[in-house]
């Protein structure tokens, strides 16, 4: 049943650590049966209660799962692994369009802002304390929430949008509960929510966003929870339209006790309007992430939304990490106030290398995604095969199961790394590697 491997332990903290280390070295594979409670116990020579505490702490913690009778296993994506397994080693010579970075030279220099929040630093030292939102960013970020429609609330400033993301998703729910995720969607979202002992329920997308019909069939099987990317979907590069948010915001009006998060990690480099779905349910909480447009490194993202739910998520950042760095916060708004970088130029580049690809890929008889953001998902009929043959050819892709929980196989293509000319090889590589044209659509 386990191999070679062996579960130690006399205390289901141990025997649980036991498990999850050998889940981590991968000598207990994805999907390898656990033995069961008795026929552990006994092998140990612990009370039954014992194992079962044990497996109940691994269940929570996203690395098993257990089918009543068929017993327990671990889990396909265990969350100790995550899905960064899932990627393809780029050979020397080897094009990288696999990463999901965005393209260094369209970031801003950050030398002169983070020189000037420095000196403000030295100026008026940062002590225990000092307000956890600088107050400039407070006023920039809330006056371009609510151009952009997102409802009045209160702003925390969290470590990025999945910080952000966590932090809400833990202020309201307990182990067990269910939400509803994108599928395809963002591959760390879809560790993240087991890891938090919480369970996945997809939600087909298309270009428009997730489908009303499948968030309704979610909330309705028992979600307490909905994650939803406005723009710049990670991987397929959708984006809420107009008409999608209606049917969405009219779903959740009718499941007021939904917690709904949104993420706009693609602010800044998206040219698309935002339509939010905010202040469709009781408790909510919209994340704007610099990552993207600004550079990853700053780790900064600002958090609105309900009362409760923002009170909620400083509450546990006090008793943690405390604040963003001010120094941080102060660097984003010099780089907002000297308008570094041009986003709208950002866009419109990235738009551009988005677009020639896709168009490139038409012409081929290739059908493709990517309405907004820096990515392009490719529907594919083999998706080992086509990462395998375009990286003999010379471009490594990201593999589509690092993204999906039932959705169809696909690649991910990241046009940051895009230069002129590159389009039509690329293009060339993807139609040979893939043969005979797949279906269109990824739903």
């Amino acid at each position: 049943m386990l191999g070679g491997y062996r579960i130690e332990g006399r205390r289901a903290a141990e025997i649980a650590a036991s498990v999850e280390r050998g889940v981590g070295s991968g000598e207990l594979e994805p999907g390898r049966l656990l033995p069961p409670v008795r026929e552990l116990a006994g092998r140990l020579g612990v009370n039954p209660n014992t194992v079962a505490a044990a497996y109940r702490v691994l269940r929570e913690r996203g690395v098993i799962e257990t089918a009543g009778r068929r017993g327990s296993r671990v889990r396909p994506a265990p969350a100790t692994t995550g899905r960064d397994h899932i990627r393809v080693e780029v050979p020397e010579g080897v094009r990288d369009v696999a990463g999901g970075n965005p393209d260094g030279s369209l970031l801003p220099e950050l030398a002169p802002a983070l020189a000037a929040a420095a000196a403000r630093g030295d100026r008026e030292p940062v002590l225990y304390g000092n307000p956890a939102v600088e107050p400039e960013l407070a006023r920039v970020a809330r006056a371009d929430l609510a151009a952009a429609g997102v409802p009045d609330g209160p702003l925390a400033v969290v470590s990025g949008s999945l910080d952000g993301i966590e932090r809400v998703l833990t202020a309201h729910l307990k182990a067990g509960d269910t939400v509803a995720v994108e599928d395809p969607g963002w591959g760390r979202t879809l560790d993240l929510v087991p890891a938090l002992g919480l369970r996945t329920a997809p939600v087909a997308v298309d270009d428009e966003g997730p489908l009303p019909d499948d968030v309704r069939g979610a909330v309705e099987g028992g979600a307490r929870a909905l994650i939803v990317t406005d723009r710049a979907q990670n991987p397929t590069g959708a984006a809420l339209s107009a008409r999608r948010a209606r049917a969405l915001r009219a779903v959740l009006r009718a499941h007021p006790e939904t917690l709904l998060i949104e993420d706009d990690h693609g602010h800044g480099i998206v040219d698309l309007p935002l339509h939010p779905l905010a202040g469709a349910t009781r408790h909510w909480a919209f994340v704007r992430s610099v990552a993207k447009a600004y550079g990853p490194d700053l780790r900064l993202a600002v958090l609105t939304g309900d009362e409760v739910t923002v009170d909620r998520v400083r509450g546990r950042q006090r008793l943690g990490p405390g604040w963003v760095s001010l120094l941080l916060q102060r660097t984003v708004v010099r780089l907002w106030e000297d308008g570094r970088p041009d986003t709208r130029a950002v866009a419109a580049e990235y738009g551009r290398r988005r677009e020639s690809l896709i168009g490139a890929l038409a012409e081929r008889g290739v059908a493709a995604h990517g309405r907004s953001g820096m990515n392009v998902w490719v529907p594919v009929p083999d998706e080992t095969g086509a990462v395998a043959r375009l990286l003999h050819s010379g471009w490594a892709v990201a593999p589509g199961a690092r993204f999906r929980l039932s959705a169809p196989p696909g690649i991910r293509i990241t046009v940051s790394a895009l230069r002129h000319g590159d389009t039509e090889r690329l293009a060339d590589a993807v139609a040979a590697a893939l043969g005979p044209a797949p279906e269109p659509g990824y739903v």
